[in-house]
């Protein structure tokens, strides 16, 4: 958010949608000055303390405050063409949300934010979980691509039998998730064995792995490894690297990311939304994939 922003051209229904601005980036927030003048709060001293206990919730739920909570300093007139600066702070859309679930709900107005803002945030939630789907359905793919390429590479190294090659598999897996190998993430996560870990991943977790197999992959090939106890090695230090970087990134270590629906399912949904068929089964790889 940044301090040259237009209002949004008024006309709409709501009085929350005629204060609302946008900045360069098209992105939407309000002003918690403008925000306490529609709810009543004649004293914007009053309306700080609604801020300081959304700002607590904010963080209770496990979001960035600074993604939603902005200080700045703004100029108001005082009359006579004389300005003054005044702090201010600008809101999202669920800053905003949180602001009015503990403003005064005495306040009629307060009781048509509260439905206005629950309507367009779980709106917003609604488009971020199709792009959520998007992302896993493109990383999937590609996943499934590169397990097959890293096979290869693996094979090429020494890597033949099946029984070799899962073992291969569980060293990138024990490097990335800390030890974890693919029977013991199953039972961290609550899957069936007959349920793909990847199928089960959020974008997050499956770019992780992606990262890992890419990486693995170019190694095995570059260093030219040989032997299937070389190319184990490699494969969980390769993953302990994109472990390491997601620490000191301040991400969340993979094993403790959530469990979501299968993405077949979605894949299942975009293919009747699109009118497609399910495509034939295709000829298995000489190593499983996961």
């Amino acid at each position: 958010m940044t301090k040259d922003m237009e209002t949004s051209p008024g006309g709409h229904v709501s009085p929350f949608e005629r204060i609302k601005r946008t900045n360069e980036a098209g992105i939407e927030f309000w002003s918690s000055r403008e925000f306490a003048g529609v709810l009543g709060y004649g004293d914007y001293r009053n309306f700080d303390a609604v801020i300081e206990k959304a700002k607590l919730s904010c963080f209770n739920s496990g979001h960035r405050l600074e993604d939603h909570f902005v200080d700045v300093t703004e100029m108001v007139a005082i009359g006579s063409g004389a300005e003054r600066p005044v702090k201010t702070v600008l809101l999202s859309r669920y800053a905003c949300y949180l602001a009015i679930q503990n403003a005064d709900p005495k306040k009629e107005i307060v009781a048509h934010g509260q439905t206005y803002f629950a309507i367009q945030t779980r709106r917003q939630e609604l488009e971020d979980e199709a792009i959520e789907d998007e992302r896993r359905v493109l990383l999937r793919e590609e996943m499934r691509r590169h397990n097959v390429q890293l096979a290869d590479a693996a094979r090429n190294a020494g890597v033949v039998e099946p029984i070799d090659y899962a073992v291969f598999q569980n060293h990138g897996y024990m490097g990335l998730y800390g030890g974890l190998k693919q029977e013991d993430i199953h039972r961290r996560k609550g899957l069936k064995k007959t349920q793909k870990i990847l199928d089960h991943m959020g974008s997050t977790e499956l770019a992780a792995n992606l990262f890992r197999a890419t990486q693995a992959e170019e190694k095995l090939r570059r260093d030219q490894v040989k032997g299937k106890h070389a190319a184990n090695r490699t494969h969980r230090e390769v993953g302990a690297k994109v472990r390491q970087t997601i620490r000191e990134l301040g991400g969340t270590m993979p094993e403790e990311l959530p469990v979501v629906e299968s993405i077949k399912k979605i894949e299942t949904k975009q293919n009747k939304r699109l009118g497609k068929t399910q495509p034939p089964p295709t000829k298995k790889p000489d190593h499983p994939t996961p």
